[in-house]
């Protein structure tokens, strides 16, 4: 058996199992977190309406000069302030947070912790 397989099933059924628990709508939407080794990206998705509200990752050509290298804490808590400041101009302040696979921990923790700050409510 190969485990690489075995792996990527347990992380599909962990990321599966937090998002059972939750639904975006349109008054509380969903913050969903994707994390690779090099970057973060992160969407507040409307999953009623199947839009996405706003997007920020660290691949963007604007963040990209200022944050760097987009696979540390730093670059998760620039992050999280930018796509706070995007969710409230769109006109949300509250949202459920989706970690998706990830632990609340680190990258994840710090990005969440920076939007907290920046005005959005978990």
């Amino acid at each position: 058996m190969d485990l690489r397989r075995v792996i990527n099933g347990q992380r599909e059924r962990r990321g599966f199992r937090v998002r059972n628990r939750m639904t975006g709508s349109a008054t509380r939407p969903r913050l969903c977190v994707n994390r690779t080794l090099k970057n973060i990206s992160v969407q507040i998705i409307d999953d009623e309406a199947g839009r996405t509200i706003a997007s920020a990752t660290t691949r963007d050509k604007g963040l990209r000069e200022k944050i760097g290298y987009g696979g540390n804490c730093a670059a998760a808590s620039i992050l999280g302030k930018v796509i706070a400041e995007r969710a409230i101009a769109a006109g949300v302040s509250e949202v459920c947070f989706d970690r998706g696979h990830c632990k609340y921990h680190g990258r994840v923790a710090a990005l969440a912790d920076a939007a907290r700050e920046a005005g959005l409510k978990f």
